[in-house]
């Protein structure tokens, strides 16, 4: 169970990989290992217990999420629908309680679900996806070439409406060469404010854009499914995600 949390002075970082006798599930309860999350039909609630990696600091806590509006929209990303992505909750609030590190506070929350059949890295070469509190941008490049966009915005009940996606713009790459584009009013610059997560293959960043006239901070991520693929970056993944049986 992947579990980040940001702070000014770093992150805490946990994802685990555990074999199937660590896995218990039900229509309520998800179960990875110490880790579990709960549904009761009105709220998700989280339950952590981790070790970070890969420095093993301890990340333990829960988190309980209070969906708004649940639009039963689910999107193809691919031709033959092998993969989907649907946007849960895009509005929704979050409560958060961890004593280690020690931390609580509350605020707004966004809920989304990928499913897929097969490998991302079968299907893809990469993707960039978007969101602020009231738009979602999913710009995909398939393996053979094609390419997909997605705009939404969001109403202030939750509900998804399609737009049509401003140009893409480019923003700075990584230290590790991962490209990132966004997209941006015609004659606005888009920047990093700042990135979270600098990975051979991933990046998460804060960046600040204008779309429909309105400046927002928008959560960005970067994939490259080409570079994921790459021998050398495999035997990186261990250092930020240990197994354990």
């Amino acid at each position: 169970m992947n579990m980040v949390l940001y702070r000014p002075r770093g992150g805490h970082w946990a994802m685990t990989e555990r074999s199937r006798r660590a896995l218990t599930r039900s229509a309520e309860v998800l179960r990875i290992g110490p880790s579990a999350l709960h549904w009761d039909g009105t709220t998700l609630r989280a339950e952590i217990d981790e070790r970070c990696a890969p420095l093993p600091r301890r990340l333990r806590g829960t988190l309980t999420l209070t969906p708004g509006v649940q639009p039963d929209r689910r999107f193809a990303l691919d031709e033959a629908a092998r993969h989907r992505w649907r946007p849960i909750a895009p509005q929704a609030r979050v409560t958060v309680d961890f004593q280690s590190p020690a931390m609580s506070w509350s605020g707004h929350a966004y809920f989304d679900h990928n499913a897929g059949d097969r490998p991302l890295a079968a299907d893809f070469a990469s993707w960039h996806w978007s969101r602020s509190p009231d738009r979602i941008l999913y710009d995909v490049t398939r393996a053979d070439g094609t390419s997909q966009s997605l705009a939404l915005a969001i109403t202030d009940d939750g509900a998804l409406t399609p737009f049509a996606p401003p140009p893409v713009a480019r923003l700075p790459k990584t230290f590790w060469g991962v490209e990132r584009l966004t997209r941006a009013d015609p004659g606005t610059s888009p920047a990093v404010i700042k990135t979270l997560e600098d990975a051979p293959f991933y990046a998460r960043s804060l960046v600040g854009a204008t779309i429909g006239g309105k400046a927002a901070t928008y959560v960005h991520e970067s994939l490259s499914l080409a570079r994921f693929s790459q021998p050398w970056v495999r035997l990186l993944l261990p250092f930020r995600m240990p197994r354990l049986g």
